[in-house]
């Protein structure tokens, strides 16, 4: 499709918040057009050689659509992690808090050593360190994913698998934790081997109570 094509498409779309397009319509198709040329860059080229016009020309779309819908540079990463987390892989719930926090790893390790997923996280992460709007939109990001997730946890918790005030959060976030410091800190191999033994090591923690939230034992005893 050529670039007046899509720009004629894009027509109705200016202005619109990022993330706040009608499913399905032309506006949607442009979104996505856009933010798969940015994801693209961003694997390829990192956050600082994120460029808007290069994004258009990719995507096929008029450079003003681009610049007048999402601004700045920041402004459509964001977006792009908001249309990441809709578009993420539901959790798996398998009945078992070993096999569901193992299925939890595992996709971290295959996400983070997918190579345009790998790297377009570690350019996304890198850009959050010095980028109040990126780092709120990765935070964002993963607080819908811990929050999917945490829903294998709740269900341990109410078969009695794990203590009574457990917070689920806190056990997701235990499972990718060391997954994301081999990424950006110590370089070691990210592997299912990796993955298996942060989900053990997490299912462990939380069965001997270490996230356990004591505020809300003590408000359940009435303490």
């Amino acid at each position: 499709m050529d670039a007046d094509g899509v720009r004629g498409e894009a027509e109705g779309a200016e202005g619109a918040e990022p993330g706040r397009v009608r499913p399905g319509g032309r506006t949607a198709r442009v979104r996505e057009a856009v933010l798969r040329a940015a994801g693209d860059a961003l694997a390829e080229q990192g956050f600082d050689g994120l460029d808007l016009a290069d994004v258009a020309r990719r995507a096929e779309v008029g450079k003003t659509t681009v610049y007048r819908r999402w601004s700045t540079t920041a402004g459509l990463v964001a977006d792009l992690l908001t249309d990441m987390a809709e578009q993420s892989v539901p959790r798996t719930d398998t009945g078992s808090l070993e096999e569901d926090l193992r299925a939890n790893a595992r996709l971290v390790v295959r996400t983070l050593t997918d190579p345009r997923q790998g790297a377009l996280f570690t350019a996304v992460i890198a850009a959050a360190t010095c980028d109040a709007r990126t780092a709120q939109a990765l935070h964002h990001f993963y607080a819908v994913r811990v929050e999917e997730w945490s829903g294998c946890v709740d269900a341990a918790v109410e078969r009695g698998d794990l203590p009574t005030g457990t917070d689920s959060g806190e056990v997701i976030r235990a499972v990718s934790a060391p997954l994301y410091y081999r990424l950006l800190a110590s370089g070691g191999p990210l592997d299912e081997e990796a993955a298996d033994r942060a989900a053990e090591a997490a299912a462990v923690a939380a069965r001997a109570g270490v996230y356990v939230d004591r505020r809300v034992t003590r408000a359940a005893s009435g303490g």
